[in-house]
């Protein structure tokens, strides 16, 4: 099980170590000659403010006062040149570079080092081209996902992708985790949205992956880097597919008796092929937190949002109605889908349950639909067996023909603040050993990071991992690439 060593911050790092000093000042010096010294940041502020992402532990680690410690410096490019020119150097230095887009991860893909080079891609915000014919669009990978989105829907369109993070999170960092957003069942996963991408690889070399609609021209070289969190290159352009922004939403809602009951209604909707761009179901634990004034008795809340043309869309309507009836299902008031809506990008501050003793967390898994009821039921009993666990509770939210994802919470306050850290790695454990024996895959749409690498074996094998070994030493034979993150020896 991953631990964090608070008094070894950096032992994930597999490298010869330098004298931090001598690391420090050559790296920086190399820096600010290539860049000026308007792109390279070695105050205390910008080093403090991108020392980590938005893991929980490292906020633990903050307010135990046992901070991650901040990189060498800052380096923040402006165009995929200075980018080539940051690796370039930490590889003629042998100094670890971590790519860090807006910092919205949550399972540690970002920590940093003090000999480390934070190479920040937030300067990086251009729109190249937004084509309306082709229905394309291409931003610079530092590019908030909002300001994107907004920049398409002036003209109509849409990028689809919607991850609770969007206004806090960058193009480019949706490629790196292998994203997933709310509105998946009906506009696909990140892999589905994306086009083409440009990453510059550890060697100062650019690939360019993808540029057409489709092609036989050997493996697909776009999921290569698709959710590999940094480790091989830094993702600098993306172009994605665009959409028409549609002519009718509706919205319906549903109470299910059980989680099982409302799941199966799912299974029948997907693969009776209807495609509701959201599908959401809360069980009723979540009922009380998301929906105090519509939760009713131990029901669960199922609802669907329906966008596309009018047609199509009251077509989708009235067959979910019937399918969720012939179910069982009882009609639920829509505003509560307004309610959902409203509120779906609100993104918590860990700081204030911490400070209190309570450490949380979500973990997102997806499984086999003749398996998913099993992990329910076991993970959640099994969370709430955990010294100190005050609730336990999942919602359903990405809809597949051939199964669903689940997205458990969990919040506890152990009786010692000592042992807030291993209640919460022992969470997790719970919930991935629990998916692995079922056969569910143990990272839906979050990334492995750090907090799930040593897992990492139940979804890939020990040949995959070996594989992903490989294709690290292939691309980043220095191992300067964000080490520590995703591979379980790194």
């Amino acid at each position: 099980m991953t631990t964090v060593n608070k008094s070894e911050p950096l032992k994930w790092f597999r490298y010869e170590k330098k004298k931090e000093t001598e690391v420090s000042s050559s790296i920086i010096e190399t820096l600010t000659q290539s860049l000026g010294t308007e792109k390279v940041l070695t105050d205390a502020a910008n080093l403090n403010e991108r020392r980590h992402d938005y893991w929980v532990v490292s906020h633990l680690n903050n307010v135990h006062e046992t901070p991650t410690p901040p990189p060498a410096c800052v380096a923040r490019p402006a165009s995929t040149e200075d980018v080539v020119a940051i690796l370039n150097a930490c590889t003629a230095t042998g100094t670890p570079v971590i790519p860090f887009g807006l910092g919205s991860g949550v399972c540690g893909g970002v920590v940093a080092s003090s000999e480390s080079v934070m190479l920040d891609l937030s300067g990086m915000t251009q729109t190249h081209s937004i084509d309306e014919t082709n229905l394309l669009a291409t931003f610079d990978a530092g590019k908030n996902g909002m300001e994107a989105e907004e920049e398409v829907q002036k003209l109509g369109l849409t990028i689809g992708h919607w991850p609770q993070s969007i206004a806090v999170s960058s193009v480019g960092g949706w490629i790196a985790t292998r994203a997933s957003g709310q509105f998946s069942t009906g506009y696909g996963n990140i892999e589905d949205i994306v086009h083409s991408y440009e990453v510059v690889l550890p060697n100062g070399q650019i690939l360019q992956v993808g540029k057409s609609p489709r092609a036989a021209a050997g493996p697909d070289l776009r999921h290569l880097f698709m959710g590999s969190e940094g480790t091989l290159g830094v993702i600098t352009r993306v172009t994605f597919k665009l959409r028409r922004l549609p002519e009718t939403i509706l919205h319906t809602a549903f109470y299910a008796d059980n989680m099982a009951q409302g799941i199966d209604a799912q299974r029948v909707i997907i693969q009776s092929g209807y495609t509701p761009v959201v599908m959401r179901q809360y069980d009723t634990t979540e009922c009380q937190r998301v929906f105090p004034e519509q939760a009713k008795d131990d029901k669960v809340i199922f609802f669907c949002i329906h966008e596309g043309p009018k047609a199509m869309v009251e077509a989708e309507v009235a067959g979910v109605k019937d399918i969720a009836a012939t179910a069982g299902l009882e009609p639920a008031p829509v505003e509560l889908v307004e309610q959902w809506f409203s509120h779906r990008n609100t993104v918590p501050s860990w700081e204030s349950f911490l400070s209190n003793g309570i450490v949380l967390d979500t973990i997102e898994i997806s499984s086999a639909w003749d398996t998913i009821d099993a992990i329910y039921d076991e993970a959640t009993a099994s969370l709430k067996e955990v010294p100190g666990v005050l609730a336990a509770s999942a919602h359903s939210s990405h809809v597949y023909r051939n199964g669903i994802n689940l997205y458990f919470t969990f919040a506890a306050r152990p009786e010692n603040k000592e042992d807030m850290e291993s209640t919460y790695f022992e969470c997790w454990k719970r919930v991935l050993e629990t998916t692995a024996k079922h056969g569910g895959g143990i990272a839906h749409h979050h990334g492995i990071g750090r907090v799930r690498k040593d897992y990492l074996h139940h979804d890939l094998g020990e040949t995959g991992v070996q594989a992903l070994r490989d294709l690290k030493r292939t691309f980043d034979p220095d191992g300067i690439m964000n080490p520590g993150v995703q591979i379980p020896d790194a």
